[in-house]
């Protein structure tokens, strides 16, 4: 049974000139993180653009990963979907390509109750008889997963574990105090500290697309050494790169930060626009000052 432990990065989706899905670029990216040494790889998440991909996009995109992963580490693939019809059927076909796990998200824009919204992750769940990561992610979603929530997807074995992307810490609260049956993972960058004090053993980052290496060595400090002295000098450095995404243009800058790897991301999908000039100076002058900073926190 997976346990969900580590970094869990969301990688980004590569695409050609024409626009289409690069699969030969996809694969470098995936490579490139596992030897980051990263423990996970998430595919179909809101930093993958799942949102701006077909469904056959989707399927082939878990498929390819299925084969270049090759069981090497955990793949986890996001269900995410307006119809609960389709979460159905993307959680089916991650079972067929024999996925480690899937990503339940709350279906957007319908607002159903929470309920309802448990109804849907159930359904889900019972397609797909894989472990499941919960996605609370109420910005994008409309809703947040709640006590009456989680309640009731605890009835299900398969619901594991938790990407909590709210920024509320009384929803981390709720979850380390009262269901301390379904893992914590962290989906708010800036509160990884946090998370890891309330007993969080995982994180999930979409800057380990690009920085793998620095968000392991954060996660190893407070998870594996427990030595939070190390932990808060290591996330005052990384503190830089979290303000910026949280200025917006958040697609857009991880796949600069890929790109600033020698790989090759393209644009992202439309309705996003690519970052200025200006703002992509400011990210690499970001992304240098944390390398430099984590490295010296490191090292003491």
């Amino acid at each position: 049974m997976i346990n969900f432990d580590g970094i869990y990065t969301p990688a980004v989706t590569p695409y050609a000139a024409d626009g289409s899905i690069d699969f030969a670029r996809f694969d470098e990216v995936l490579e490139s993180l596992i030897a980051g040494g990263v423990h996970g790889i998430i595919i179909g998440g809101s930093t993958g653009e799942y949102y701006a991909q077909t469904v056959e996009e989707r399927l082939a995109l878990a498929e390819r990963a299925r084969q270049v992963t090759a069981n090497r580490l955990p793949l986890v693939i996001g269900t995410g979907a307006i119809r609960t019809e389709d979460a159905v059927a993307f959680a089916k076909h991650a079972r067929e390509i024999k996925a480690d796990a899937i990503l339940v998200t709350s279906p957007p824009y319908a607002l159903p109750t929470e309920l309802e919204n448990a109804h849907h992750a159930l359904t889900v769940d019972k397609a797909a008889q894989l472990p499941i990561m919960l996605y609370n992610y109420p910005g994008r979603m409309g809703i947040s997963m709640g006590e009456t929530y989680f309640t009731e997807v605890s009835k299900s074995k398969n619901v594991v574990a938790i990407k909590e992307s709210s920024g509320d810490l009384n929803s981390l609260h709720l979850l380390a105090i009262k269901f301390p049956n379904i893992a914590l993972s962290c989906g708010w960058d800036d509160l990884a500290l946090e998370f890891f004090a309330w007993g969080a053993r995982s994180w999930v980052c979409a800057g380990s697309n690009f920085i793998p290496q620095e968000h392991v060595a954060l996660y190893q400090a407070c998870v594996v050494e427990k030595d939070f002295n190390k932990g808060r000098k290591i996330m005052a450095a990384m503190m830089p790169l979290m303000n910026y995404l949280d200025g917006g243009k958040f697609v857009q800058a991880i796949k600069l930060g890929v790109d600033l790897t020698g790989l090759s991301t393209g644009p992202a999908r439309a309705p996003l626009l690519g970052l200025t000039e200006e703002e992509q100076a400011e990210l690499k002058a970001v992304i240098a000052g944390v390398k430099q900073n984590v490295a010296a926190a490191i090292a003491g």
